[in-house]
Protein backbone atom coordinates (compact mmCIF):
# COMPACT_ATOMS: atom_id res chain seq x y z
CA UNK A 1 0.00 0.00 0.00
CA UNK A 2 3.14 2.43 0.79
CA UNK A 3 4.07 1.81 -2.92
CA UNK A 4 1.36 3.80 -4.60
CA UNK A 5 2.60 5.71 -7.38
CA UNK A 6 1.42 9.17 -8.39
CA UNK A 7 -1.59 9.16 -10.83
CA UNK A 8 -0.42 11.34 -14.16
CA UNK A 9 -4.69 11.24 -14.75
CA UNK A 10 -4.76 13.16 -11.58
CA UNK A 11 -2.13 15.36 -12.22
CA UNK A 12 -0.28 13.81 -8.72
CA UNK A 13 2.87 15.40 -7.67
CA UNK A 14 3.08 14.11 -3.93
CA UNK A 15 4.56 16.62 -1.61
CA UNK A 16 7.21 14.58 0.01
CA UNK A 17 9.55 17.95 1.85
CA UNK A 18 8.63 18.29 5.72
CA UNK A 19 9.97 21.45 6.33
CA UNK A 20 7.94 22.81 3.54
CA UNK A 21 4.75 20.86 4.88
CA UNK A 22 5.73 22.82 8.30
CA UNK A 23 5.50 26.28 6.64
CA UNK A 24 2.24 25.62 4.66
CA UNK A 25 0.23 24.12 8.05
CA UNK A 26 1.72 27.10 10.04
CA UNK A 27 0.63 29.74 7.48
CA UNK A 28 -2.75 27.84 7.56
CA UNK A 29 -2.90 27.61 11.05
CA UNK A 30 -1.07 30.96 12.55
CA UNK A 31 -3.33 30.30 15.75
CA UNK A 32 -3.46 26.34 16.81
CA UNK A 33 -6.94 25.33 16.93
CA UNK A 34 -10.07 25.78 14.35
CA UNK A 35 -11.11 23.62 11.27
CA UNK A 36 -9.28 23.26 8.01
CA UNK A 37 -9.98 21.89 5.01
CA UNK A 38 -7.33 19.86 2.96
CA UNK A 39 -7.03 19.67 -0.86
CA UNK A 40 -5.59 16.34 -1.99
CA UNK A 41 -4.01 14.92 1.46
CA UNK A 42 -2.11 12.46 -1.17
CA UNK A 43 0.25 10.26 1.45
CA UNK A 44 -0.33 12.75 4.55
CA UNK A 45 2.98 14.69 4.51
CA UNK A 46 1.17 18.12 4.95
CA UNK A 47 -1.82 15.92 7.22
CA UNK A 48 0.54 14.94 10.47
CA UNK A 49 1.53 18.96 10.39
CA UNK A 50 -2.32 19.99 9.93
CA UNK A 51 -3.47 17.29 12.82
CA UNK A 52 -0.69 18.58 15.29
CA UNK A 53 -2.30 22.60 14.90
CA UNK A 54 -6.08 22.23 14.03
CA UNK A 55 -8.56 20.95 16.08
CA UNK A 56 -10.46 19.27 13.41
CA UNK A 57 -9.07 18.17 9.69
CA UNK A 58 -11.41 17.31 6.63
CA UNK A 59 -9.53 15.78 3.67
CA UNK A 60 -11.35 15.49 0.43
CA UNK A 61 -9.42 13.11 -1.45
CA UNK A 62 -10.04 12.06 -5.33
CA UNK A 63 -8.17 8.81 -5.62
CA UNK A 64 -9.71 5.83 -4.17
CA UNK A 65 -6.83 3.56 -3.91
CA UNK A 66 -5.37 6.05 -1.28
CA UNK A 67 -8.34 6.10 0.93
CA UNK A 68 -7.51 2.42 2.91
CA UNK A 69 -3.65 3.73 2.97
CA UNK A 70 -4.99 7.32 4.67
CA UNK A 71 -7.61 5.07 6.40
CA UNK A 72 -4.90 2.96 8.23
CA UNK A 73 -2.91 5.77 8.29
CA UNK A 74 -5.10 7.61 10.72
CA UNK A 75 -7.27 5.29 12.30
CA UNK A 76 -6.90 6.55 15.63
CA UNK A 77 -7.38 10.29 14.58
CA UNK A 78 -10.20 9.40 12.27
CA UNK A 79 -11.72 7.45 15.27
CA UNK A 80 -11.41 10.25 17.63
CA UNK A 81 -13.28 12.24 14.99
CA UNK A 82 -9.98 14.48 14.69
CA UNK A 83 -9.81 13.78 11.16
CA UNK A 84 -12.45 13.98 8.83
CA UNK A 85 -11.34 11.83 5.14
CA UNK A 86 -14.03 12.57 2.19
CA UNK A 87 -13.62 10.73 -0.72
CA UNK A 88 -14.69 12.62 -3.37
CA UNK A 89 -13.41 15.46 -6.15
CA UNK A 90 -12.07 18.54 -5.04
CA UNK A 91 -13.87 20.25 -7.90
CA UNK A 92 -17.76 19.26 -7.42
CA UNK A 93 -17.70 18.75 -3.52
CA UNK A 94 -19.14 20.90 -0.74
CA UNK A 95 -16.89 22.76 0.75
CA UNK A 96 -19.44 24.57 2.71
CA UNK A 97 -20.53 21.12 4.62
CA UNK A 98 -17.35 19.93 5.16
CA UNK A 99 -16.12 22.70 6.78
CA UNK A 100 -19.39 24.14 8.66
CA UNK A 101 -19.55 21.42 11.69
CA UNK A 102 -16.00 22.35 12.90
CA UNK A 103 -14.71 25.26 15.14
CA UNK A 104 -13.21 28.54 13.95
CA UNK A 105 -11.34 29.70 12.62
CA UNK A 106 -11.97 28.20 9.58
CA UNK A 107 -9.11 27.42 6.82
CA UNK A 108 -8.88 25.78 3.31
CA UNK A 109 -5.27 24.77 2.62
CA UNK A 110 -3.70 22.18 -0.48
CA UNK A 111 -1.28 21.52 -2.20
CA UNK A 112 -3.47 21.67 -5.32
CA UNK A 113 -3.03 20.22 -8.56
CA UNK A 114 -1.73 21.99 -11.63
CA UNK A 115 -4.64 20.99 -13.80
CA UNK A 116 -7.41 22.50 -12.46
CA UNK A 117 -6.10 25.61 -10.15
CA UNK A 118 -8.67 27.46 -12.10
CA UNK A 119 -11.59 25.71 -10.98
CA UNK A 120 -10.28 25.39 -7.32
CA UNK A 121 -9.50 29.38 -7.07
CA UNK A 122 -12.43 29.94 -8.27
CA UNK A 123 -14.61 27.64 -5.46
CA UNK A 124 -12.18 29.08 -3.02
CA UNK A 125 -13.10 32.87 -4.31
CA UNK A 126 -17.14 31.84 -3.60
CA UNK A 127 -15.67 30.73 0.18
CA UNK A 128 -13.99 33.80 0.83
CA UNK A 129 -17.19 35.02 3.00
CA UNK A 130 -16.80 31.62 5.04
CA UNK A 131 -13.56 31.16 5.90
CA UNK A 132 -10.27 33.50 7.46
CA UNK A 133 -7.83 32.47 5.32
CA UNK A 134 -6.92 29.50 2.52
CA UNK A 135 -3.53 28.51 1.36
CA UNK A 136 -2.54 27.17 -1.81
CA UNK A 137 0.44 25.59 -3.24
CA UNK A 138 0.72 26.80 -6.90
CA UNK A 139 2.45 26.93 -10.08
CA UNK A 140 4.63 29.70 -9.56
CA UNK A 141 3.64 31.42 -12.94
CA UNK A 142 -0.01 31.03 -11.80
CA UNK A 143 0.87 32.45 -8.45
CA UNK A 144 3.17 35.40 -9.98
CA UNK A 145 -0.40 36.05 -11.61
CA UNK A 146 -2.84 36.44 -8.42
CA UNK A 147 -0.19 39.09 -6.90
CA UNK A 148 -0.06 41.02 -10.30
CA UNK A 149 -0.77 44.88 -10.62
CA UNK A 150 -2.28 46.97 -13.01
CA UNK A 151 -0.39 47.73 -16.33
CA UNK A 152 1.57 44.40 -15.95
CA UNK A 153 2.31 41.62 -17.99
CA UNK A 154 1.21 39.02 -16.07
CA UNK A 155 -2.00 41.24 -14.78
CA UNK A 156 -5.18 39.24 -15.88
CA UNK A 157 -8.85 38.07 -15.09
CA UNK A 158 -7.44 35.98 -12.49
CA UNK A 159 -5.48 38.74 -10.80
CA UNK A 160 -8.62 40.90 -10.52
CA UNK A 161 -11.10 38.38 -9.20
CA UNK A 162 -8.88 36.93 -6.74
CA UNK A 163 -7.72 40.59 -5.72
CA UNK A 164 -11.46 41.27 -5.53
CA UNK A 165 -11.95 39.18 -2.83
CA UNK A 166 -8.50 38.51 -1.14
CA UNK A 167 -5.12 39.69 0.35
CA UNK A 168 -2.85 37.94 -1.59
CA UNK A 169 1.08 37.27 -0.17
CA UNK A 170 3.51 34.95 -1.41
CA UNK A 171 5.12 32.72 1.70
CA UNK A 172 7.88 30.30 -0.06
CA UNK A 173 9.42 29.19 -3.17
CA UNK A 174 9.42 25.49 -3.72
CA UNK A 175 11.52 23.75 -5.60
CA UNK A 176 10.68 20.93 -8.15
CA UNK A 177 13.03 18.16 -5.93
CA UNK A 178 10.25 18.52 -3.14
CA UNK A 179 7.61 16.44 -4.84
CA UNK A 180 7.75 13.07 -5.87
CA UNK A 181 7.48 12.72 -9.25
CA UNK A 182 9.06 16.31 -9.27
CA UNK A 183 7.21 18.57 -11.78
CA UNK A 184 8.89 20.65 -14.00
CA UNK A 185 7.96 24.18 -13.40
CA UNK A 186 8.33 25.74 -9.09
CA UNK A 187 5.97 26.18 -7.31
CA UNK A 188 5.50 28.74 -4.61
CA UNK A 189 2.93 28.53 -1.57
CA UNK A 190 0.36 31.66 -1.36
CA UNK A 191 -1.50 32.80 1.81
CA UNK A 192 -5.46 34.88 0.76
CA UNK A 193 -6.83 36.58 3.67
CA UNK A 194 -10.21 37.26 2.77
CA UNK A 195 -11.17 40.93 2.15
CA UNK A 196 -14.22 42.00 4.60
CA UNK A 197 -15.49 43.79 2.80
CA UNK A 198 -14.24 43.01 -0.36
CA UNK A 199 -12.78 45.35 -3.15
CA UNK A 200 -15.38 44.62 -5.42
CA UNK A 201 -18.98 42.88 -5.59
CA UNK A 202 -18.57 39.76 -8.23
CA UNK A 203 -21.89 40.78 -9.77
CA UNK A 204 -23.07 39.13 -13.53
CA UNK A 205 -21.92 43.01 -14.91
CA UNK A 206 -18.72 42.55 -13.58
CA UNK A 207 -17.55 38.77 -14.61
CA UNK A 208 -18.76 39.97 -18.01
CA UNK A 209 -17.02 43.13 -18.34
CA UNK A 210 -13.85 41.31 -16.99
CA UNK A 211 -13.95 38.44 -19.08
CA UNK A 212 -14.33 40.66 -22.28
CA UNK A 213 -11.85 43.36 -21.10
CA UNK A 214 -8.83 40.10 -20.85
CA UNK A 215 -10.39 38.32 -23.46
CA UNK A 216 -9.06 40.93 -26.27
CA UNK A 217 -6.01 42.41 -23.99
CA UNK A 218 -4.56 44.28 -26.78
CA UNK A 219 -7.71 46.18 -27.83
CA UNK A 220 -9.03 49.30 -26.60
CA UNK A 221 -12.10 49.06 -23.61
CA UNK A 222 -14.01 50.97 -26.74
CA UNK A 223 -13.48 47.65 -28.50
CA UNK A 224 -13.31 45.18 -26.03
CA UNK A 225 -16.07 46.05 -24.98
CA UNK A 226 -18.25 46.58 -28.16
CA UNK A 227 -22.09 45.63 -27.70
CA UNK A 228 -21.49 44.51 -23.89
CA UNK A 229 -25.08 44.00 -22.67
CA UNK A 230 -26.24 44.88 -25.93
CA UNK A 231 -25.71 48.54 -25.29
CA UNK A 232 -24.91 51.23 -27.54
CA UNK A 233 -22.18 52.81 -28.64
CA UNK A 234 -23.24 55.97 -26.81
CA UNK A 235 -24.86 54.35 -23.74
CA UNK A 236 -21.12 52.21 -23.07
CA UNK A 237 -20.06 55.84 -23.19
CA UNK A 238 -22.08 57.07 -20.93
CA UNK A 239 -21.57 54.09 -18.62
CA UNK A 240 -18.06 55.01 -18.62
CA UNK A 241 -18.03 58.34 -17.77
CA UNK A 242 -19.90 57.77 -15.03
CA UNK A 243 -17.53 55.14 -13.66
CA UNK A 244 -14.54 57.77 -14.21
CA UNK A 245 -13.16 55.21 -17.17
CA UNK A 246 -11.52 55.56 -20.05
CA UNK A 247 -12.40 53.72 -22.88
CA UNK A 248 -9.14 54.38 -25.23
CA UNK A 249 -7.05 52.08 -22.88
CA UNK A 250 -6.58 48.45 -22.57
CA UNK A 251 -8.50 46.52 -19.61
CA UNK A 252 -4.89 45.62 -18.33
CA UNK A 253 -4.56 49.06 -16.96
CA UNK A 254 -7.78 48.53 -14.98
CA UNK A 255 -7.62 48.26 -11.20
CA UNK A 256 -10.08 46.39 -9.40
CA UNK A 257 -11.97 49.29 -8.42
CA UNK A 258 -11.95 50.44 -11.95
CA UNK A 259 -14.47 47.41 -12.97
CA UNK A 260 -16.37 47.65 -10.13
CA UNK A 261 -17.42 50.89 -10.49
CA UNK A 262 -18.09 50.09 -14.32
CA UNK A 263 -20.14 46.95 -13.38
CA UNK A 264 -21.72 48.89 -11.08
CA UNK A 265 -23.07 51.82 -13.71
CA UNK A 266 -23.66 49.12 -16.20
CA UNK A 267 -26.36 48.00 -13.52
CA UNK A 268 -27.68 51.33 -12.70
CA UNK A 269 -28.26 51.86 -16.78
CA UNK A 270 -29.62 49.03 -17.38
CA UNK A 271 -30.90 45.24 -17.39
CA UNK A 272 -27.29 42.85 -17.56
CA UNK A 273 -27.97 39.26 -19.03
CA UNK A 274 -25.10 37.36 -19.94
CA UNK A 275 -24.49 33.63 -21.10
CA UNK A 276 -21.02 33.64 -19.28
CA UNK A 277 -20.08 30.31 -17.68
CA UNK A 278 -18.17 30.54 -14.35
CA UNK A 279 -14.89 29.11 -16.23
CA UNK A 280 -15.64 31.59 -19.23
CA UNK A 281 -16.28 34.59 -16.22
CA UNK A 282 -12.42 34.13 -15.46
CA UNK A 283 -11.11 34.67 -18.76
CA UNK A 284 -8.60 31.70 -18.08
CA UNK A 285 -7.89 28.58 -20.48
CA UNK A 286 -6.45 25.58 -18.90
CA UNK A 287 -3.22 25.96 -21.10
CA UNK A 288 -2.70 28.84 -18.64
CA UNK A 289 -1.96 27.28 -16.24
CA UNK A 290 -1.06 23.43 -17.11
CA UNK A 291 1.60 24.22 -20.03
CA UNK A 292 3.78 21.59 -18.69
CA UNK A 293 1.36 18.75 -17.08
CA UNK A 294 -0.47 16.03 -18.12
CA UNK A 295 -4.52 17.01 -19.47
CA UNK A 296 -6.85 16.07 -16.29
CA UNK A 297 -8.86 12.78 -17.78
CA UNK A 298 -12.12 12.02 -15.90
CA UNK A 299 -12.63 8.39 -14.09
CA UNK A 300 -15.78 6.81 -12.86
CA UNK A 301 -17.68 9.00 -10.41
CA UNK A 302 -16.22 9.26 -6.60
CA UNK A 303 -18.09 7.82 -3.78
CA UNK A 304 -18.07 9.32 -0.42
CA UNK A 305 -16.09 6.69 1.67
CA UNK A 306 -17.71 4.70 4.82
CA UNK A 307 -15.67 6.72 6.64
CA UNK A 308 -16.90 10.17 5.88
CA UNK A 309 -20.07 8.99 5.62
CA UNK A 310 -20.35 8.36 9.19
CA UNK A 311 -18.27 11.52 10.55
CA UNK A 312 -19.73 14.45 8.97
Amino acid sequence: MRNLRPKKSFGQHFLADKNTARVIAEAATPTPGGTVLEIGPGKGVLTDYLLQRAARVVAIERDRELIPYLCEAYFQEITEGKLVLLEDDAASADWSAALVRGPRPRTIVGNIPYNITGCLLEIATRQAHEVEVVVFMVQREVADRMVALPDSEPYGALSVFLQAAFSIERVRLVRPGAFVPPPRVESVVVRMTPLRPPRAEETPAFRELVRRAFAARRKTLRNAWKSIFGYSSDKLCACALAAGVSLDVRGETLSVEDFDRMAQECTVLGSITTESSPWEAYGERKAHFLRASTPRKRGPQARPSEVASKKI
